[in-house]
């Protein structure tokens, strides 16, 4: 490879042409939303408005670009009680709150310990909420009582977070905290520091204040041994506003932020410490360099004569300089440095003192190259015989292009993985979606997508109506049906409405009700995904309308329907599918039900892993509709044969690890045989 400038000029080129933006839609966006959903359906053992309000953190709430090479790690979810509230020592108790606390609230004192950043959490107040004008009274506490971190803590411990089981192929962080709507004095500085370049700007830094900030249950390194205080100790967190001022970055900024992380990565930089308990280096020293170097350096740094190569190298010069010198100085808190005498940093710092001299080669051999290895086999190929930068302009071109052309379909990919989270929050991870459940997922999900709230919202009629017709109502049905009637507005709704108020429910007419309402839904949604991916995807939008049809018996409807989606979907390279959760498969009969059962005896993965879910393609559906519909109005035996022609080359058709659609394709085969002979 020639000049070294040319290839870090390469390299630039190929990030900010490969890392997507904004990033609207990602499979983490939609599990973390699940995620949030199941920790507000935690039982808290109190009463029904006392629970756990969750905020999507880390990776997937900081970064809005979508680089080739992931950029998350895990889902991280912070959560804190909505009976408990913490305060500045010496600040007057709050007379209003927002919405989500509890008539009933806690408040503690943040009161410093010996280590800056680091708390302790005393109760001095507890407020009680008028019911005329809303506001709380106070009664103070004669001697507060310091709040225990162990009562927040529970097995399976990283850091502050439990770390919880794995959610698809990435581990579940759940990170509990004490709320404080203030701005801490600890911090107090912050906002109002000199800046030579104006990053944060005025209304960022508005933004970050009125956030306040959280207190995490988790102990210095030096004090968890300590019999009291690695009980008491607690630590200043600052996510919301690093979300906030990380959002804010241009996309060379996060992609600097990405890189580095990767590097230090794959570098194995945080692996150097060894066994006597010294700190390691972390993706939050990264962080506190990048907010440092965007506050510190002129934008134009960043933006005129780009060159990534060399941002990153200044930034690691720095960084090694912080380890040599054992100085990281925090972000926001006051004297609180990030590597203390308990780092043991000198075999990091010198694995980067000559980073200048090599990062550019290593940015084709190992990004570049993982890059290319997701990219097609004649991609992967070229890049394999690149030696001079004539040759790696011409394959970066290639990566550029195929990844410019293939966005559409990777998103319509992520649709349906979407889809499939979704629908599997209920039976995946064991919980009932319960009114403070559905109301957060909802809103996660209208920050992601608003054609996601129609899905769920339809999901969850199907769910309430399958779960009523089962086990009659229960209270928490009902309250979740009150706030889906809250959610819409149809003729079919204004009727169980009524119902509803008047006590008078009839189960069979409230599930028909339910079962309508949902497919019309489901219907537009379909509709709204087929005006967006109908350049890459075949998607028929009457697939629920044709399975209602054939529940409520009105074959001739369904067969009309199923039809035509024969007819559209006959020549599709790539179609939308139906999950056949109990959800979707009430719309059908006891053979589907019976089949996807065997499924999933047969195919292990499909119970183990929501990636490996039982579906069946429209087009199998249309197929096994329109012959069900034809056998049961006596079809002649010609419409049949003709039938059966099409189920034998959609055979033929079918991807070989399509199990559902095999056995459908058989079974409905199989019955089309029986009447010809």
């Amino acid at each position: 490879m020639s000049d070294e400038c040319d290839v870090s000029k390469i390299v630039t080129t190929f990030l900010l042409n490969t890392c997507r933006l904004p990033r609207r839609l990602s499979q983490h966006n939609i599990v973390a939303a699940v995620r949030c959903a199941t920790v507000a359906t935690k039982e808290t053992g109190d009463d029904n408005e006392s629970g756990f309000i969750p905020l999507t953190t880390g990776s997937v709430a900081e970064f809005y670009i979508e680089p080739m090479l992931p950029l998350v790690g895990d889902i991280d979810v912070m959560y804190y009680h909505n009976i408990l509230l913490a305060i500045p020592r010496g600040h007057p108790p709050p007379t209003q709150l927002p919405a989500e606390f509890h008539n009933y609230v806690k408040v503690s004192e943040i009161i410093d310990s010996h280590l800056p950043g680091y708390v302790y959490l005393s109760i001095r107040y507890l407020l009680t909420q008028c019911v005329d004008d809303g506001k709380y009274n106070c009664i103070q506490y004669d001697k507060g009582m310091h709040l225990t971190n162990r009562n927040h803590r529970e097995t399976n411990r990283h850091g502050p977070a439990l770390h919880c089981e794995r959610t698809g192929a990435l581990p579940f962080d759940a990170v509990p905290c004490v709320r404080c709507l203030s701005w801490p004095p600890q911090a107090a500085d912050w906002p109002t520091r000199h800046r030579n370049y104006g990053w944060p700007d005025s209304a960022t830094l508005d933004h970050v204040v009125s956030n306040g900030c959280d207190v995490v249950p988790v102990a210095h390194r030096q004090c968890r041994q300590h019999k009291v205080i690695g009980k008491h100790q607690w630590r200043m967190s600052f996510s919301r506003a690093e979300i906030i001022l990380i959002n804010s970055w241009i996309p060379a900024q996060q992609i600097t932020y990405h890189v580095l992380r990767y590097f230090i990565k794959t570098e194995r930089l945080t692996d150097c410490g060894d066994n006597s308990g010294a700190g390691t280096l972390s993706n939050y020293h990264i962080k506190t360099l990048m907010l440092w170097a965007c506050e510190l350096k002129p934008k134009n740094w960043w933006t005129e004569n780009l060159n990534l190569v060399r941002i990153c190298v200044e930034l690691l010069q720095t960084l090694t300089v912080w380890l040599t010198d054992t100085r990281c100085p925090h972000y926001f808190t006051n004297n609180c440095n990030l590597l203390d005498s308990s780092f043991n940093m000198k075999n990091v710092a010198s694995k980067l003192m000559p980073i200048d001299e090599y990062l550019s080669t290593w940015f084709i051999k190992n990004y570049m190259g993982q890059c290319a290895q997701v990219c097609p086999v004649y991609i992967s190929r070229l890049f394999n015989d690149v030696s001079c930068t004539i040759q790696l302009e011409n394959v970066v071109s290639e990566i550029i292009r195929w990844r410019l052309n293939s966005s559409l379909c990777d998103m319509w990919l992520t649709v349906f993985c979407a889809e499939v989270a979704i629908a599997a929050l209920v039976p995946i991870y064991s919980v009932s979606l319960n009114v403070p459940s559905y109301v957060c997922l909802m809103n996660e999900l209208a920050k992601i997508d608003h054609r996601f709230c129609i899905y769920f919202l339809a999901f969850e009629m199907l769910h309430v109506a399958h779960k009523i017709s089962r086990n009659s109502f229960n209270h928490n049905l009902l309250d979740i049906l009150q706030v889906i009637l809250g959610s819409i507005a149809n003729q079919c709704c204004s009727v169980l409405s009524v119902g509803l108020f008047k006590t008078e429910l009839n189960t069979s007419e409230v599930v028909e009700l339910l079962q309508k309402s949902a497919v019309e839904h489901l219907k537009t949604y379909r509709q709204l995904m087929a005006r967006e991916f109908g350049s890459v995807a075949t998607i028929v939008t009457t697939d629920f309308e044709a399975l209602y049809a054939y529940k409520r018996g009105d074959y001739q409807r369904c067969l009309q329907l199923s039809t035509q989606n024969v007819h559209a979907l006959w020549y599709a390279r790539c179609m939308a599918d139906v999950l056949t959760y109990p959800e979707f498969i009430q719309l059908l009969d006891d053979d589907i039900v019976s089949l996807t059962a065997l499924t999933l005896i047969v195919d292990p993965e499909c119970r183990e892993d929501y990636r490996h879910n039982v579906c069946i393609t429209q087009l199998t559906l249309s197929l096994y509709l329109m012959t069900q519909c034809q056998l049961k109005l006596h079809h002649s035996v010609t419409s049949l044969a003709q039938t059966l022609n099409c189920i034998k080359v959609a055979q033929i058709r079918l991807p070989r690890e399509s199990s559902l659609d095999r056995l459908t394709l058989k079974l409905i085969e199989r019955k089309v045989y029986v009447i010809n002979l």
